[in-house]
């Protein structure tokens, strides 16, 4: 189990958090093999059911739920995940030589992880979006129905920043629910939020959106994208995944975490909200990972005291401390010392908030910004670029080049993956000046980890390397043939 401040999270399969359950079971079977991606089509949803808004009894201000639940139970469903791991007494590949040489097996086991979540059916063929957290590295994932019926998923893509992911099943006619508008979610507003706490399946709970916009800090700094919807609807492990919906059972977000001093519901749930869930599913369909776009500044919350520094009458906006070089916003003309104080015409008054809208857009998205400086009021257009400085797409699977480590990288492929037994990584295609330079690790080394996080893209890469906290770095990964290697430098 693990506990972040408060806050607690499925953390993948290996342990328990606030919406999930994980057991540990011993198991002699091969992992199972990931079934290939279909051909992406496009999620469209926006007229494909009508919605029936659910009546209010005239003598009761509280409102009448039973319509909103019945949509959503038969569309959200059960996730069971399984990831197979190996443990050695030694070194796989010393295990394999010893029993070729002295005839007896390599002191290995095979540890199955089994853990559970929740998943929201968004489209009749059966895409269905969760939390990244529950289906992280699975080897097996199974869809439960209401109906009891069971169907093996395939994962289409993950999204740590946002920690969403889509997954998809072979059918034809689910029951699916469609989005309602995040960025219209009142404070007071009724929610239910629906899922399998406790493995008991098809649970509903009732609560109000207590506040918007929470940052919590559990998703990592850097690129991670954090303005949780908090509500008070009853929200337990087993619940990471679920639907959060609106009387009129549209989708506003995904159930992700809870705060908790127990590690069960206190109070205080979030979701992830369903502006930002649209995007990102949108992203992993059709790119296969997500499109951030960037404003090119480096922001800050507007205090009283920054405010009176400032000499700003109003604290309404978020701070430009800096702007980026051949950034977007430099290029539009905004400045340091300007206040951001829209986005697209929606109010900004957090750092948060500014995160939020803008994970809305991609690059090469043209975005009004509106911003107060030394009291006067000015607005740019500016064309959102990516990370790189550009417009282009980025695709899964594209090569990239760290500046920190020297090296040309590019996500592992499945093929590799099951070769070399590892579940992630990023391979070193070339190597150029920098750390790597005549220290010996090849070209085609697999980097898996960076001081102690997971990287399987370059959003990975960066965050490990931004939030390290120490002087030293360390790379664990795997050498092309097979050996399991880990090292730090300074």
């Amino acid at each position: 189990m693990r506990k972040v401040s408060v806050i607690w999270m499925l953390a993948g399969l290996m342990m328990v958090a606030s919406c999930g359950n994980v057991t540990q079971q011993k198991n002699e079977s091969e992992t199972t093999a990931q079934a290939e991606q279909e051909p992406a089509s496009i999620i469209e949803q926006a007229q494909q059911t009508k919605v029936q808004k659910v009546a209010f009894v005239p003598t009761e201000s509280t409102p009448d739920f039973v319509d909103a639940a019945e949509r959503s139970v038969d569309a959200v469903v059960h996730i069971m995940t399984k990831v197979v791991r190996q443990s050695t007494t030694y070194n796989d590949f010393f295990g394999a030589l010893l029993g070729q040489l002295y005839g007896y097996p390599g002191q290995t086991r095979n540890n199955t992880m089994v853990a559970y979540g929740s998943g929201v059916v968004l489209t009749p063929d059966g895409y269905i979006v969760t939390n990244n957290h529950v289906v992280e590295g699975a080897d097996e994932v199974e869809v439960t129905f209401n109906n009891k019926v069971k169907k093996t998923a395939t994962i289409i893509g993950t999204d740590r920043t946002t920690d969403l992911a889509l997954i998809k099943v072979e059918a034809d006619d689910l029951q699916y629910l469609t989005f309602g508008d995040s960025d219209n979610v009142r404070i007071g507003e009724w929610v239910l939020a629906v899922g399998n706490p406790f493995n008991l399946t098809s649970t509903v709970t009732a609560g109000i959106v207590s506040a918007k916009a929470r940052n919590l800090s559990i998703l990592g700094e850097g690129t991670s994208v954090e303005s949780f919807i908090q509500t008070d609807a009853a929200v337990n492990p087993g619940n990471s995944g679920g639907a959060l919906v609106n009387t009129k059972g549209e989708l506003v977000g995904i159930n992700a975490a809870i705060a908790s001093h127990t590690g069960s519901y206190e109070g205080y749930s979030f979701a992830i909200p369903s502006n930002i869930v649209r995007k990102v599913v949108d992203d992993l369909l059709l790119y296969g990972t997500t499109q951030r776009g960037y404003l090119g500044v480096q922001i800050a919350e507007l205090t009283q005291e920054l405010a009176e520094k400032e000499g700003l009458e109003n604290i309404e906006g978020v701070y430009v401390a800096e702007v980026t070089e051949g950034g977007a916003a430099k290029m539009a003309g905004v400045k340091a010392g300007d206040v951001i104080t829209s986005i697209a015409g929606k109010k900004v008054n957090t750092t948060t908030q500014l995160k939020e809208t803008v994970g809305q857009y991609r690059p090469g998205d043209r975005v009004d910004v509106e911003v107060n400086r030394h009291g006067n009021h000015h607005h740019y257009e500016l064309t959102l670029l990516n990370e790189a400085g550009n417009v282009d797409v980025v695709r899964n699977g594209d090569s990239f080049f760290c500046s920190d480590l020297g090296l040309m990288l590019q996500p592992i492929n499945q093929n590799d993956m099951s070769r070399l037994n590892i579940k992630n990584g990023l391979k070193i295609v070339e190597i150029r000046q920098g750390r790597f330079m005549g220290s010996g690790v090849p070209e085609g080394f697999v980097i898996t980890k960076v001081n102690g996080s997971p990287v399987n893209n370059k959003t990975d890469l960066d965050d490990a390397l931004k939030n390290n906290r120490s002087r030293r770095t360390t790379i664990d990964g795997v050498s092309p043939n097979g050996m399991v290697m880990n090292f730090y430098y300074y």
